[in-house]
């Protein structure tokens, strides 16, 4: 398996334009994103997506991915048929982006159950699949190379367990598998800050576990740090390592050791942190520096030309 490494687009939301995202990824030599969702994506018209493809090709960068950057697209598991409905359009919308884009994958966390309702998760679920079942007919019409979900840390977020995983990436394989023709498969978007810590914080499944159980569907994933109970995250600058408990030299060991394991030839693994506060005079300035000693950080760990997992 070939790992290239990209940049998901969440932090300049609000904050900078694409050009300036552009330029800093030219700078440390970065050309592959994930944009991330924001609230005006599913009103804009086409215009907008055709004008970001153009920017971005002009920059040498290719938008590969789309992914939720909120939980805008849970509605499936809310029980309410209107949120259901609204959940659908926008992400038959987010499928049009991405086809404009020239994405390859688009995909979002499915949803979270009411806390309040814990009885509606099996009904979430099931609603959740039956419409990823038709969507994934859309993607391929779309042009698109798969649909991706995203394992969460907690158990109100299906799939979060590996018992989630294998039983929601199962069945859509196994309807997929029955119409390739028709289909996009789906794949899962993992991230190594995911884990889950029950009610007093104790671990339930670390996250590497969980993200060794995920590599036989994952297509991508995040590069995240956090903490030991999966809580805060942010990046990998020297001060962030020593604090998080996410070790490159041991996930790039885990990805190698499980090289055969990947459903893709090449998977790429984008770096998603949210930057510091934003809309702050004394704040967002700090952005670049945060993105340019993280990315350093991943560089030096996974573009070694003696490693078997390379960088792009």
């Amino acid at each position: 398996m070939k790992l290239t490494l990209g940049i998901k687009s969440d932090p300049i939301e609000y904050r900078y334009s694409f050009d300036w995202l552009f330029s800093v990824m030219n700078e440390c030599g970065i050309s592959l994103m994930q944009l991330g969702s924001f609230f005006e994506l599913y009103l804009l018209e086409d215009g907008f997506f055709h004008e970001l493809r153009n920017k971005a090709e002009k920059h040498g960068i290719r938008i590969k991915s789309c992914f939720t950057a909120h939980r805008e697209l849970g509605g499936f598991f809310t029980g309410n048929p209107w949120l259901e409905k609204a959940a659908r359009a926008a992400y038959e919308r987010y499928i049009r982006v991405g086809s404009i884009l020239g994405a390859e994958f688009v995909g979002s966390n499915p949803g979270a159950i009411y806390r309040d309702r814990p009885e509606t998760k099996p009904a979430g679920v099931a609603c959740y699949l039956r419409h990823m079942k038709e969507l994934m007919r859309m993607a391929r019409e779309s042009g698109l190379a798969g649909l991706t979900i995203e394992p969460m840390s907690c158990m109100a977020e299906p799939p979060s367990t590996p018992e989630e995983i294998h039983a929601m990436l199962g069945e859509l394989a196994a309807y997929h598998e029955r119409r390739e023709e028709s289909t996009v498969p789906v794949y899962l978007c993992g991230d190594i800050s995911h884990g889950i810590a029950d009610a007093h914080r104790r671990v339930i499944h670390d996250n590497f576990a969980l993200f060794e159980t995920a590599i036989p569907y994952m297509a991508e994933f995040h590069f995240k740090n956090t903490d030991p109970v999966f809580n805060s995250t942010f990046g990998f600058s020297a001060g962030e390592q020593a604090r998080g408990i996410v070790d490159l030299e041991r996930l790039r060991h885990l990805i190698g050791c499980n090289d055969h394991a990947w459903p893709l030839a090449e998977v790429t693994g984008y770096l998603e942190i949210g930057g510091p506060k934003t809309g702050r005079d004394y704040t967002d300035h700090l952005l670049k520096s945060m993105i340019v000693e993280s990315l350093e950080s991943l560089k030096a760990v996974f573009a070694e030309p003696d490693r078997s997992a390379m960088v792009a």
